[in-house]
């Protein structure tokens, strides 16, 4: 292991993580904790990161697909994906959110960890910061997500969606509704200048 990579423990799991990739934190924990996934369920693990949320969905999954704009994560992933046992069920692509994923493809799970922070014009631009940052309002990103998901949800399937209260939750949960969804908040934890959100937006059959 390169000496600059962090470490990062989560139950049984260890992930290894460079400084240029988003370091598992609050927001991923909260993700993990409210993850369910079933026997032979079909996952997307949007803006994977270290790949912390695949690895979770791999020991049940049928398949998962984890997808991220940033090449040295798309690495990390990989290697975590390897590190605990779960590569042969785990396909890491390159992409801006869903220019990587066929316009067939339908999953049972969405998983984001969405850039949720209002941030300044540069952090858009730089590798690390591009992890949080969502944009003048903090929703450049997740109004894109929400408005691009829905057509990749199976029929009963579901999107868990991390955001802040910084960034307009209300409005996330208004634009689900509009796609068609049922829409609701299911786990929060309060941070010093904020909450931080899981939101659940579900298919019906």
């Amino acid at each position: 292991m390169n000496s600059h990579n962090r470490k990062v423990f989560y139950n049984d799991f260890v992930f290894e993580v460079p400084k240029t990739v988003y370091a598992p934190a609050e927001d991923s924990f909260l993700l993990a904790e409210n993850l369910m996934v079933n026997d032979g369920d079909l996952v997307l693990d949007m803006g994977t990161g270290c790949g912390i949320l695949a690895v979770l969905a791999a020991k049940r999954a049928k398949k998962v697909i984890a997808v991220d704009t940033n090449s040295l994560a798309i690495q990390c992933a990989r290697r975590n994906a390897d590190l605990n046992n779960v590569a042969d069920k785990i396909e890491v692509r390159h992409g801006n959110l869903f220019e990587s994923i066929k316009q067939n493809e339908q999953f049972d799970i969405i998983l984001f960890n969405a850039p949720y922070l209002p941030s300044e014009k540069w952090e858009e631009h730089d590798l690390e910061a591009k992890a949080w940052a969502g944009g003048k309002n903090g929703r450049k990103i997740i109004d894109r997500f929400i408005r691009e998901a829905p057509k990749h949800l199976r029929k009963n399937g579901r999107i868990l969606l991390v955001q802040s209260t910084l960034s307009n939750m209300k409005q996330s949960l208004r634009m689900l509704v509009a796609e068609g969804l049922a829409a609701k908040v299911i786990a929060e934890k309060k941070a010093d200048f904020e909450t931080i959100v899981v939101i659940e937006a579900k298919r019906s059959g």
